[in-house]
């Protein structure tokens, strides 16, 4: 077992219902054996008392005249000393029994008490714990009974053994079944964050896995894969609605700019037909902007990944500066090109060509005469290719970074450039479609789009 699942595993919601209810049944098993162990002791001293208080109530009717002998011989009955009897005179000397010396701090009340006894070739000695009772004769002597408390204590004993037995036998198996039962629910989490990454990335006809088990996470993959369902048919409706309006106006608008162009000819060298001419330029960016509507939604569909193949991108991108070289070099611009060692990569050249001479024109575009655009790739540490396209234009602000990929966004500073709003989402389409991954920085002094392409 790795030390990342064991890790995962620990932090589920399964792991930590498991960690309380073995915390609540250990305490649960502490306190019951506690009670037993409290009841039972005292069950046993009050037996023990029970004796005491017969064997003392027995010698306090003997005959005083025979009382020693019958102390002695109470003694000598249990070798062992595990009851023991003495005979003590007024000032605490022994007279006769196998007690050496009246214990400390027993009192002549008639209880019994807890006390330390030093009883006569014992092996025990002094350390013998045990329960005492005493009284005071009618002729001043003392008469002391002890029995030792090695029961009581042996009982405890016993059951704190079985209290530490039954908790290990408890909590192992308990620890090493929260470990099995928690690593399928991880697993699971697991294999649905795999299926959520294309998700993520856009494609909503994958389907979170749903096992035969019927649990409440299965519940739960199936209300989202419902969900997901819902939103691609949805989705589909919009786009095909998009580009059912974009293919059907390109038709009779084209048939409107033939005609207008024919009216122009007829007017040429009017003022009419300088008007007729502004209105098929006007008739030009519509359908341009139909045709981009058109090419993403065709990089979105994501079967196109079908037909990758091996790629050199560096390749690509020297036909890029190739192609937009002359018209940088028109504008003074300084365009530099900078291809390292890359990684192998699957794609569709074409495509990758169509992005990076989008991101290569707009720098062009947006960056003054005289300035510097830079096309870098290189391998970055983790292995994967990186391409940069830097300029030295205005730059995009921090709180259009996300925005500039929408479709149509134009922000203030490319208002009045031309174009219609949709270059910088083609190349997002086409990114997403090779699973790479856009960004962009830079800050006052210009741009920097960047492309992580990761190994095939």
């Amino acid at each position: 077992m790795s030390l990342r699942p064991l890790t995962d595993a620990w932090r589920s919601a399964t792991s930590r219902l498991i960690i309380i209810y073995g915390a609540l049944f250990a305490i649960w098993c502490v306190v019951l054996l506690g009670v037993v162990q409290w009841e039972s002791s005292r069950y046993l001293t009050n037996v023990v008392d029970g004796m005491l208080a017969a064997r003392l109530h027995y010698l306090e009717r003997t005959d005083p005249r025979r009382l020693p002998d019958t102390v002695d011989a109470a003694g000598a009955i249990d070798a062992t000393g595990f009851m023991a009897a003495g005979l003590f005179d007024a000032k605490g000397h022994r007279i006769a029994g196998n007690i050496e010396k009246i214990p400390v701090n027993l009192n002549e009340d008639g209880v019994a008490r807890a006390v330390k006894a030093r009883v006569e070739d014992h092996p025990a000695g002094d350390g013998r714990r045990t329960r005492a009772l005493a009284s005071t004769l009618p002729n001043g002597q003392r008469l002391v009974v002890v029995k030792e408390s090695a029961v009581i204590d042996g009982l405890g004993a016993i059951i704190r053994r079985g209290a530490l037995w039954g908790l290990s036998l408890t909590l192992i198996p308990g620890v090493l079944g929260g470990i099995l039962i928690a690593r399928r629910p991880a697993r699971r989490v697991r294999e649905i964050q795999r299926a959520m990454e294309p998700i993520r990335e856009g494609d909503l006809s994958v389907r979170l896995p749903v096992s035969r088990a019927g649990d409440e996470v299965d519940l739960l993959a199936g209300t989202v894969n419902t969900t997901l369902g819902e939103i691609e048919r949805l989705l589909g409706e919009v786009k095909g609605v998009t580009d059912n309006i974009a293919h059907d106006l390109r038709t009779p608008l084209t048939r409107m700019r033939t005609r207008l162009y024919r009216v122009q000819q007829q007017f040429e060298g009017t003022p009419a037909a300088e008007q007729l001419e502004a209105a098929v330029e006007e008739i030009d960016t519509v359908l341009a902007r139909f045709r981009a509507l058109l090419r993403v939604s065709e990089l979105e569909d994501r079967q196109r990944s079908a037909c990758f193949e091996n790629m050199d991108l560096g390749a690509v991108l020297r036909n890029v500066h190739e192609f937009y070289a002359p018209l940088a070099e028109d504008r003074q611009q300084h365009f530099e090109l900078t291809v390292g060692g890359l990684p192998p990569l699957r794609g569709d050249p074409q495509l990758m060509f169509e992005a990076f001479a989008n991101l290569v024109g707009n720098a062009i575009k947006f960056t003054p005469n005289g300035g510097a655009i830079r096309l870098v790739a290189l391998t970055d540490p983790t292995g994967d290719a990186r391409v940069e396209i830097a300029d030295t234009g205005p730059g995009i602000p921090v709180g259009e970074r996300e925005a500039v990929f929408r479709r149509f966004y134009r922000g203030d500073e490319t208002r009045t450039k031309p174009g219609c709003g949709l270059g910088l989402a083609i190349v997002s389409a086409i990114v997403r479609l090779h699973g790479y991954s856009l960004a962009v920085g830079g800050n006052d002094e210009g741009a920097v789009f960047s492309v992580t392409c990761p190994a095939a």
